[in-house]
C-alpha cells in the first residue's frame, strides 16, 4: 500500500505531568521543516534518518528548552511518514509551550489515536494489529501484555488471513465448477466438497472461539467481589492481595461503608477487586447504602470471594451469604486461621490468614482452576481477547452453520455460496478489509492522544 498524503500532525506522546522527559511527536511530510523552524542546533531538514541531535527550542529569540530531537524518515517509521520526536525536560508548562510552537508553525493537533490510524491507513499494520497497540498500553499484567504484543506482531492476523484465504480458494473452486461443468453430477460433487470445507472452517473458528474466555479475562480482568459479614477480614484480604494498605482495617464492625475498587495482578490474571461493606441488617443510613452496593457487586461479579471467620461458628448471616452466592463462581475462604479456629463443614473452603498472608497461593491456584482449567500458556499467541473480534468470529461461524444447514436441505450450491462469502467478508472486518469508515474512526477515537 502506498503512503497516503496527509497534513502534518503533532501531539504530546507522554503523560502530562512532572517527569524526567516529555516527548512531543510530529508526523507528516513537513515534520522536519516545522521542527527546524523552532530548533537550533543541527539542521534537522538535512539530518540522516534515525538520528538524534542536541539543540535548543526557541520562540523567536526567547529560549524555551534544551532538547534532543530525533529524526526518522519515511517509510521506515511507525506511521510510514517522516517523524520528528522532540525530547524535552518533563513538565506541563514547557511541553505545552513547545507543542503550541509547532502548531503555530504549521502543524495540526493530532486527534486521539491518529498516529496509529495513519500507520493503519498507510499499510504499516492491519486493524487487528492497530487495536493490539491500545491493548498493550492498557495491559494490567505481564500475560495480558504478552498476548497484545504477539497480536501486534501479527499472530492473530496471520491466522484470520489464513482462514480467509482457504475460504476464498474454496469459493473460487465452486465458481469454476458452476461456470465450467464437465460432468452431469458436478452439482453433487461441488456440494460434497463445500460441505467438507465448511466443516473444516467451522472447526478452525470454534477452536479460536474456545480461547475467547481466557483472552477476554486477561484483557479486561475479572470483576471480583470480596463479600462477608462485618469484621471477617475482607479489607485485610484486599490489602494482602494488593500488597499495600488501601483499605482501613480495625476491630470495629462496619468500618468499610462503601465499595473500594482496585486492580491486582494475581498469577498473571488482572482482578478488579471490590472490597464491599459487610452485608447485614443495619439502621445506619450510610452503612445501609454500602450494604445495598455490596449486594449489587455480588450480583454483577465474575468471581466472588466469600470470606468467613474461622475463629467463630457460622452465623445466620454466613448461611445467608452462602445461599446468596451459591450460583456464582465462588471461592470460600476461612479466614483468621492464625487464631484458634472452629471446625466448619465446608470441604471446599480454603483456610487462610489475611493477617499473615498464609495460604494465599492456594487462592490464586483456585482462580486459575475455575477460569482456565490449568496453567495459562503464554506461548498461545492466538487468543481472542477483543470483544469486537469475538463478535465477528461468532457471526462468521453462524454464516458457516447456515451454509451447512442449506446444503443439508438440498439448496443449490450458488445460494449456499452466499453464506460462505458472508463468512469471508465478516472475518475481513477483523483485519480491516470491508470495515466501514465509521467503525475505523470510532475505534481509533478510543486511543489516547499522541498514540
Amino acid at each position: 500500500m502506498l503512503t497516503q498524503e496527509f497534513d502534518t500532525i503533532a501531539a504530546i506522546s507522554t503523560p502530562l505531568g512532572e517527569g524526567a522527559i516529555s516527548i512531543v511527536r510530529l508526523s507528516g511530510t513537513r515534520a522536519t521543516e516545522i521542527a527546524a523552524h523552532v530548533f537550533r542546533g543541527k539542521n534537522l531538514e538535512k539530518a540522516s534518518s534515525h538520528t538524534i541531535s542536541y539543540g535548543h527550542i526557541y520562540d523567536g529569540e526567547m529560549l524555551v528548552d534544551e532538547v534532543m530531537a530525533s529524526v526518522m524518515r519515511a517509510p521506515k517509521t511507525f506511521t510510514r511518514e517522516d517523524i520528528v520526536e522532540i525530547n524535552t525536560h518533563g513538565g506541563i508548562a514547557v511541553t505545552q509551550e513547545i507543542l503550541q510552537l509547532l502548531l503555530r508553525n504549521g502543524a495540526r493537533l493530532a486527534e486521539p489515536g491518529e498516529f496509529t490510524k495513519r500507520a493503519f491507513l498507510n499499510g504499516r499494520m492491519d486493524l487487528a494489529q492497530a487495536e493490539s497497540v491500545m491493548d498493550l498500553i492498557r495491559a494490567k499484567t505481564d500475560k495480558a501484555a504478552h498476548i497484545a504484543l504477539r497480536q501486534l506482531d501479527g499472530s492473530l492476523s496471520a491466522l484470520i488471513n489464513g482462514i480467509r484465504q482457504e475460504i476464498l480458494e474454496t469459493l473460487a473452486q465452486v465458481e469454476v465448477n458452476i461456470d465450467y461443468p464437465e460432468y452431469d453430477d458436478v452439482e453433487t460433487l461441488t456440494a460434497q466438497m463445500l460441505r467438507k470445507k465448511t466443516a473444516e472452517f467451522k472447526h478452525l473458528l470454534e477452536n479460536l472461539l474456545a480461547t475467547a474466555k481466557r483472552g477476554k479475562i486477561l484483557r479486561e480482568g475479572l470483576k471480583t467481589a470480596i463479600i462477608g459479614r462485618p469484621n471477617v477480614g475482607k479489607s485485610s484480604l484486599l490489602n494482602q492481595l494488593l500488597r499495600e494498605d488501601k483499605a482501613i482495617v480495625t476491630d470495629i464492625a462496619g468500618t468499610t461503608r462503601d465499595a473500594i475498587t482496585e486492580f491486582a495482578n494475581i498469577g498473571g490474571v488482572p482482578l478488579e477487586l471490590i472490597d464491599t461493606a459487610g452485608i447485614r441488617e443495619t439502621d445506619d443510613v450510610v452503612e445501609s447504602i454500602g450494604v445495598a452496593r455490596s449486594r449489587k457487586a455480588l450480583a454483577e461479579a465474575d468471581l466472588v470471594l466469600l470470606v468467613l471467620d474461622a475463629s467463630q461458628p457460622l452465623t445466620a448471616q454466613d448461611h445467608e451469604l452462602l445461599e446468596l452466592s451459591a450460583t456464582t463462581n465462588r471461592i470460600l475462604l476461612l479466614n483468621k486461621t492464625d487464631l484458634p479456629h472452629q471446625e466448619v463443614a465446608l470441604p471446599d473452603a480454603i483456610p487462610i490468614s489475611a493477617l499473615t498472608a498464609e495460604n494465599l497461593g492456594a487462592v490464586e491456584a483456585k482462580i486459575n482452576d475455575i477460569f482456565f482449567a490449568g496453567e495459562i500458556e503464554e506461548k498461545d499467541a492466538t487468543l481472542l481477547s477483543n470483544a469486537r473480534h469475538i463478535a465477528l468470529v461468532e457471526h462468521a461461524l453462524s454464516a458457516l452453520t447456515e451454509a451447512n444447514a442449506s446444503l443439508s436441505a438440498g439448496l443449490p450450491v450458488d445460494l449456499v455460496q452466499v453464506d460462505v462469502t458472508r463468512a469471508w467478508q465478516t472475518l475481513g472486518e477483523i483485519v480491516g478489509d470491508n470495515a466501514p469508515d465509521a467503525l475505523i474512526t470510532q475505534l481509533f477515537s478510543q486511543f489516547c492522544l499522541g498514540k
